[in-house]
């Protein structure tokens, strides 16, 4: 049946649907009309929508509505039927906290305060300044409030302030995907969002080197609160962007502050947006309030930021390579380009190792002359830049590692030999348990050895030989199958490893089918088969390979 024949119930759900999260003026909108008889001109100035969308209203409610001279309604009959529908009753505006005010009373806001207080500690050289709970609870609320979330999947590109448990405590029928870097941040989201049953996916993602499949295109409404460098506005916005699924209805909203005193400061990230071709619908001054950023007040404000055809042309050029989009620690804007000559040096003798085999790449986060990009391994596309990938010696620059990077270089690459400059100070380096951590993740893949306070009390450089596959037990080949394919879809390599392995035992090996059902009885989550093992967080990754190992 054409559009022009339906029901009028379904014509107005295929009007308020086309329009994603942004449906909400119109939404209300349609609850005016519920509740009386209101005249066109009121329609648009109360509820700010553009009156040629408000008469696409009018006309796709057809005989469903009453109209007396220049005043419509929606007929009685038809009231309830609408009320149900696009859930008219909860569009009720919550009263908002003032920023600085105590946290309300209410079950949701206990919770919120409840997580706020739980997280894990701020890390400085990634710019992390904790947001108070007042405002976790007002965000949520405002977004609530402000777009149609239910059913809707919200991107949290970085989720240090925790919007992504305070939206769902709020609205506990919207979906959310948290993108981040810090670890112990993802294994805290994941935790709380079990026990509260709240439905949130994390991924890991360092946003120089890319979007995570989990996020990529999933997003109706993406949420940021990126470092308030111009560099980092701009990448963080860039992958904001690459996470929408609606180019058309989709919004982002950030968080960015700047001292009174630095106008000049918040001019150059408010370029960073012209440079997008972002179109800024709103800006709420000093809505979010943080315990420190006291150089900034204390505050920042909310952003509002439409996409428009232009954004999507000049996105590729604006999502290039960012790496000092700090403004603390070693990849921060005034730590400079790491490090001197000595350390190359010891760096390149290592992965040539005493066979003084050549070193087919260097790899550096930034990407470094003739070599190659950091972001290129964690994607996938160094083996195409390394001649005889396999049998090469590679020599990675990992210095700065918020410590992330080490372990999924070891995943993701794969060739004969490594050498990896880290911090002296790096966890996997400088205790035995973090060590023997390290060694017992990676050690069908890789036999490590450490080397503390090289070439100088500031650096250290952990050497990686491959092991055989052929020395591996049954027991590990496994393993060493999914180690080696951590770029591939989880589930179809996880099934591939179980095969292999029963080949070695020398009994009837198993058939897809077979391997496909320890796969799906293992108790992973059906979205984490779904992406590559690298862009796990770390304490599910690391679940998963122990696990793995044990079938």
């Amino acid at each position: 049946m054409d559009s022009l024949h339906a029901d009028p119930i379904d014509r107005v759900a295929d009007l308020v649907s086309g329009l994603g999260v942004a449906a909400r003026p119109l939404r209300e909108t349609l609850a005016a009309l519920v509740a009386g008889t209101v005249p066109l001109d009121d329609l648009v100035r109360r509820h700010a929508v553009p009156r040629r969308l408000v008469e696409r209203l009018l006309d796709a409610l057809g005989g469903d509505l009453e109209t007396h001279g220049d005043r419509s309604t929606v007929r009685a009959g038809a009231r309830s039927r609408y009320r149900e529908r696009f859930g008219l009753d909860r569009l009720t505006p919550p009263v908002l906290p003032e920023p600085a005010d105590a946290l309300p009373t209410g079950e949701v806001a206990r919770q919120i305060a409840e997580v706020v207080a739980g997280a894990p500690a701020a890390v400085q050289a990634l710019d992390h300044v904790p947001a108070t709970p007042v405002t976790a609870l007002r965000r949520a609320l405002w977004l609530d409030a402000t777009f149609d979330l239910d059913g809707a999947t919200v991107v949290c590109v970085g989720d240090h302030d925790l919007t992504s448990i305070a939206v769902c405590l709020v609205n506990p029928r919207v979906n959310v995907v948290v993108a981040d870097l810090d670890e112990d941040l993802l294994a805290y989201v994941d935790d709380r969002a079990a026990a509260l049953g709240l439905s949130i996916r994390t991924a890991y993602a360092d946003f120089r080197a890319g979007l995570p499949s989990a996020a990529r295109e999933a997003g109706d409404l993406v949420v940021t609160d990126p470092p308030y460098t111009p560099e980092g506005v701009r990448l963080f916005l860039a992958r904001g962007l690459e996470s929408l699924h609606d180019r058309t209805n989709g919004r982002l909203v950030m968080a960015y502050g700047y001292g009174s005193h630095q106008p000049a400061l918040g001019l150059k990230v408010q370029r960073e947006l012209v440079g997008l071709s972002l179109a800024t619908e709103a800006v709420l001054p000093h809505f979010n309030r943080y315990d420190g950023a006291q150089a900034i007040g204390s505050a920042s404000d909310l952003y509002v930021l439409q996409p428009t055809a232009a954004t999507w042309k000049a996105l590729p050029r604006m999502a290039q390579e960012a790496v000092t989009i700090y403004t603390h620690g070693p990849q921060s804007l005034e730590g400079g380009r790491p490090d001197a000559q000595d350390v190359m040096t010891a760096l390149t003798d290592a992965a040539a190792g005493p066979e003084s085999l050549e070193v087919g790449a260097v790899v550096a986060v930034q990407r470094p002359p003739g070599g190659i990009a950091l972001g290129d391994v964690f994607s996938g596309r160094a083996a195409a830049a390394i001649p005889n990938a396999r049998s090469a010696a590679v020599a990675v620059h990992l210095v700065g590692d918020p410590n992330t990077w080490l372990l999924r270089t070891l995943l993701a690459l794969d060739v004969r030999r490594l050498a990896l400059a880290v911090q002296n100070t790096h966890p996997a380096v400088t205790s035995q348990a973090g060590q023997q951590e390290l060694q017992r993740l990676v050690g069908a893949k890789w036999r490590l050895r450490f080397r503390r306070s090289t070439p100088d009390s500031r650096h250290a450089i952990v050497e990686a030989v491959a092991v055989d596959p052929a020395e591996l037990p049954p027991a590990d080949v496994a393993r060493r199958f999914l180690l080696d394919n951590a770029h591939r879809r989880l589930g179809t390599a996880w099934r591939e490893a179980l095969i292999k392995a029963s080949r070695r035992t020398g009994g009837e090996p198993l058939t897809k089918n077979e391997a496909r059902r320890i796969v799906e009885e293992s108790g992973v989550a059906p979205h984490e088969l779904d992406h590559p093992l690298i862009e796990l967080p770390a304490h599910r990754l690391v679940s998963i390979i122990a696990g793995v190992g044990a079938n």
